[in-house]
């Protein structure tokens, strides 16, 4: 019975690129110019670059449909703001502000150092922007008053009433008033057994803006930023950021790494030129090298240009694809050059060019898909960095492989006719094979060439792939090195597994500003004195509640309690506590509806503050809110996601909801959809070696170095201090196809060998392809080692990762597969 054959894709396309490079071979021409054309007319869309570029951070690194953003839309139209009763602790955002923090070493409640700040502070309350408007025309007003900062306020704005206030922490009473004094006190020392107040080491104020003039308050924040930037004294250092500083500086980062693409591209196109170089003045392939990186260039202009045409936003994360698309497309062109000296060097050019596209075509085919179709695959996440990322990637491999079977198919097949010229690289002059008679050995340095073995008809064979054939690959294949090689996988997969299990999860923003900005200073000193207390947190009540009535009020007091029971949970302040304090004080009923609403207005205008916290529907309270006060003693994440919980537990529907939410909704969805989106692409990754390598437990072995290897970066990437966020989470999915590239090339030339033996098979694969898969993976490193230089945590962990990825898939591809291949004498047969 005829046996089922697995290799009918592989021979018909095999067939077809042999016939498609025979046809450029014989018209290189035209492959040179059109490729050449279409990317200057895709090219075009770069004028369009500053229209299509999108930093705005809450859309681009946080989830489209996150939880917190639909929490957030209920509160702003359940709870609508006051712009005459400002408060930040009802602010459905970030809000509008600026702030600075003053720290000292010893303690800032001193004459001297208060009054440094106290001085500050009146400059920036009395600073004139462009000689027409103060603090006092865009501040957030609280009946008609810029709101003030509590610590300032207790002391009168007098430095020498330090010594006569004594002062309670974390709330300081002052008649009726109280004061969270641990938003405005850091580092606090109090007297033992007391809550009295011995020393702090910081003071932070804010400056809080209204919201309706954009315009006019960024202005504001700028001249805040020149001012305060140059306000550290003897006494104090300060640190200071707005609102707007994180977006102003991420905005920054592009401009950090342009200067790197200039020296980029200068380090590769050397490393291809000497990496290609031949003494042999017609064999050397400087000019091919030169047009592989040309052709990875116009791929790139191309798929930029294709998605700026169609509207695609640019996201700063995008500005990193081509120093990783340098290394493909280098790849691909050393697979290329390594398959033309493999060819009969008397055969016609476009014979040449055929046989070339025979062997090397399905081998980058096989890479170009896995590496387009895992990009294209991560599209399917909710972060739009992600998104803008994979599919300018995605776009631009697939121009690079486009323009490497046409353009540089070309470009070989013209240098091809150089050498079948026997013309000088340089010169194109006709020169001697051998060195003449009566010539020096100079002469033959720099004008003879052409030499090829006359034995096989084959150019000579490299120094490095000989080395692969006689040295490395016997060495690789001996029964105890074998067993080595099994030792240093286990020794490899275990410390994977390790960081695996050590994986941290989530986007610290401070990573998104570059290491010199001032943000840096701000949020360390944030950390430093200021990281016992985190978030208060609003809880609103969706449901309408009967308050007045005890079975309700106990439902809602066990909520609270349930809340206050979490080890991260600090207090409540609710108008309801307020108003049954108030009642109880004032001997005032509030057993009855009407009661209960009669005296509620008389404590709402005793306390209006209040009012923006109570959604009426006539006689009937629709929905409220209430605050919860946290501490930094749980992990962002756990303590959302703690919350939530509590809040569903809840008899009473509740929801939580803090403007930091819409960013710690990343923790809930990171590591799913990264899980999710690797094992969807490790399927199709399957499903594309078996139809394409022509043997089904060869593609096993492929898939399982994708898994091995993705396993690798994920695990070691943390031992190198990266989290899983949406950062990482790009350079995992594009692990994916990088992966595949090595491996595949090994496994594809096993398959393909003429050899019997497995041993002989691998040594064979090494020997045709161990060359040109180090100098890809080397490539690849030189393409994006210069962002291991760059000032923004964005690049740094892209080079982190892609150097992980190449390290460990080269180790896959020139260590672990060829041995495991080994293993199973069925894999070096053809069915």
């Amino acid at each position: 019975m005829a046996r089922f054959k697995t290799d009918c894709i592989e021979r018909r396309l095999c067939m077809f690129f042999e016939m498609m490079g025979h046809f450029i071979g014989s018209h290189p021409w035209w492959f040179l110019i059109v490729p050449l054309v279409l990317s200057a007319s895709l090219g075009s869309g770069f004028i369009f670059l500053q229209d299509r570029i999108s930093n705005n951070i809450e859309e681009e690194f946080t989830p489209f449909n996150g939880q917190a953003k639909m929490e957030r839309k209920y509160i702003q139209e359940t709870f609508p703001g006051n712009d005459s009763m400002f408060s930040y602790l009802r602010l459905s955002t970030d809000g509008n502000f600026a702030s600075f923090i003053a720290a000292s070493d010893r303690n800032v409640l001193t004459v001297e150092s208060f009054q440094d700040i106290l001085d500050l502070d009146f400059k920036v309350r009395n600073m004139l922007v462009n000689q027409s408007f103060k603090y006092s025309d865009v501040c957030a007003k609280v009946r008609g008053s810029c709101i003030s900062n509590d610590i300032l306020e207790i002391f009168d704005y007098n430095a020498t009433h330090i010594g006569k206030v004594i002062l309670t922490f974390p709330w300081y009473h002052s008649g009726l008033s109280r004061f969270p004094l641990y938003l405005s006190l850091g580092s606090v020392t109090l007297y033992e057994g007391t809550s009295v107040v011995q020393s702090a080491k910081a003071i932070q104020l804010y400056y809080h803006l209204r919201e309706d003039d954009k315009t006019k308050t960024d202005l504001w924040l700028e001249s805040f930023i020149n001012l305060v930037s140059k306000a550290s004294s003897a006494s104090i250092q300060v640190s200071y950021s707005t609102s707007m500083s994180m977006q102003w500086e991420f905005e920054k980062s592009p401009d950090s790494v342009i200067y790197l693409f200039s020296i980029t591209y200068a380090i590769v196109i050397t490393f291809s030129i000497m990496s290609c170089w031949r003494l042999d003045n017609v064999r050397t392939k400087v000019w091919v090298a030169s047009c592989g990186v040309l052709s990875t260039g116009l791929g790139v202009l191309s798929g930029f240009g294709a998605m700026l045409l169609v509207g695609q936003p640019f996201v700063m994360t995008v500005a990193s694809c081509p120093f990783m698309i340098l290394g493909i497309g280098l790849d691909d062109m050393f697979i290329m050059v390594s398959c033309w000296q493999r060819t009969r060097v008397l055969d016609s050019v476009p014979d040449r060019l055929a046989d070339t596209y025979k062997e090397a075509a399905i081998s980058i085919t096989i890479t170009t898909l896995t590496d387009a179709l895992a990009l294209f695959l991560g599209y399917n996440t909710p972060f739009g960095s992600v998104q803008s990322f994979c599919l300018y990637a995605g776009v631009s491999i697939c121009f690079c492989y486009l323009y490497c079977i046409t353009f540089l198919g070309a470009c070989m097949a013209l240098n091809g006719q150089r050498e079948a010229g026997n013309r000088h690289w340089f010169t194109c002059a006709k020169i001697p094979e051998d060195l003449p008679s009566g010539n020096s050995k100079g002469f033959s340095i720099c004008c003879v060439g052409g030499r090829y073995d006359r034995m096989t008809e084959k150019e000579e064979t490299e120094p490095m792939s000989h080395f692969f054939e006689k040295f490395y690959g016997p060495f690789l294949t001996h029964k105890i090195t074998k067993v080595c090689v099994f030792l240093i996988y286990a020794g490899y997969l275990a410390v994977s597994i390790y960081g695996c299990v050590m994986l941290k999860e989530g986007l610290d923003t401070k990573n998104l500003a570059l290491d010199d900005s001032y943000l840096i200073n701000y949020y360390d000193s944030q950390r430093q004195h200021f990281s016992e207390y985190s978030s208060n947190v609003m809880v609103a009540v969706t449901q309408p509640l009967l308050y007045w009535k005890e079975e309700d009020q106990n439902q809602l007091h066990s909520c609270i309690s349930n809340f206050e029971s979490l080890n991260f949970v600090n207090g409540t302040l609710a108008w309801f506590l307020m108003f049954e304090q108030y009642a109880n004080a004032t001997n005032t009923n509030i057993s009855s509806q009407t009661a209960f609403l009669t005296n509620l207005q008389r404590f709402l205008n005793f306390s209006p503050m209040f009012k923006q916290d109570i959604n009426f529907a006539g006689n009937e309270i629709q929905a409220s809110r209430f605050f919860i006060q946290t501490l930094m003693n749980t992990d962002e994440g756990d303590m959302m996601t703690g919350l939530r919980k509590t809040a569903e537990d809840c008899p009473i529907n509740l929801l939580v909801y803090h403007p930091s939410f819409i960013y710690f909704d990343q923790y809930t969805v990171i590591a799913d959809n990264t899980i999710q989106t690797m094992l969807v692409a490790v399927a199709v990754m399957l499903v594309i070696s078996l139809l394409l390598i022509p043997n089904p437990l060869c593609s096993i072995w492929v898939c399982f170095a994708i898994s091995s290897v993705i396993v690798g970066v994920t695990g070691f990437m943390v031992l190198w201090g990266v989290n899983l966020d949406s950062i990482s989470m790009i350079n995992l999915v594009m692990c994916i196809g990088f992966s595949v590239d090595f491996s595949a090339h090994i496994s594809y030339a096993f398959v393909s060998s003429q050899k019997s033996d497995v041993n002989e098979k691998a040594i064979d694969a090494l020997a045709n392809l161990g060359y040109p898969v180090v100098q890809g993976a080397l490539s690849t490193i030189l393409g994006v080692v210069v962002l291991s230089m760059s000032g923004s945590y964005i690049f740094r962990t892209f080079f982190k990762i892609v150097f992980l990825v190449i390290t460990f898939g080269l180790l896959h591809g020139l260590m672990f597969i060829p041995v495991f291949l080994t293993l199973f004498g069925i894999c070096g047969k053809r069915c």
